[in-house]
């Protein structure tokens, strides 16, 4: 059995706080790059859904980004209201609003891979480091959520 690591109330100990600190950084280094194209953070993760696959609806673009609906409605109207989105009810299910980008969205698209091109830089990660932190980060959202597939898998620990 690997060993856990010892109880601390020192901040530099804790998950949380080098979490908070690698998660404000990361977005503060977005936002210059994001102001150039006029989307905030969250309008750009919900960009990126509708670039891997357009007319998404409302529960399905939350569902991937962990957003409730109150949280993703404002957001979605801005987007809207920019020209990059449209909004309509599904005629398969008029409970279910789908969103879906305009052509002015599309374009956006390789100016949004020059971004992630630059970020991946300023990380500097070779592939192996970059697909590692994010593996274990993906983990670590199940665990803390209780869906980790299987918690006794091997260097599940590490």
């Amino acid at each position: 059995m690997t060993a856990l690591p010892a109880p601390s109330a020192a901040l530099d100990d804790q998950l949380c706080f080098a979490l908070y600190a690698a998660s404000r950084a990361v977005t503060a280094r977005y936002r210059p790059m994001l102001d150039t194209i006029g989307l905030t953070y969250p309008q750009y993760l919900v960009m990126l859904l509708l670039w891997e696959q357009d007319n998404q609806t409302v529960g399905q673009l939350g569902a991937r980004l962990a957003l409730d609906s109150g949280t993703l409605s404002p957001l979605l109207k801005r987007l809207t209201a920019a020209g990059l989105v449209t909004r309509h009810r599904r005629v398969e299910d008029e409970r279910s609003v789908a969103i879906a980008l305009t052509d002015a969205g599309r374009a956006m698209q390789d100016k949004a891979e020059a971004i992630s091109e630059e970020m991946i830089g300023a990380i500097g990660f070779d592939t192996t480091e970059f697909d590692d932190l994010k593996s274990r980060l993906r983990l670590l959202t199940e665990r803390v959520n209780g869906t980790a597939a299987n918690e006794d898998a091997p260097d599940a620990g590490r």
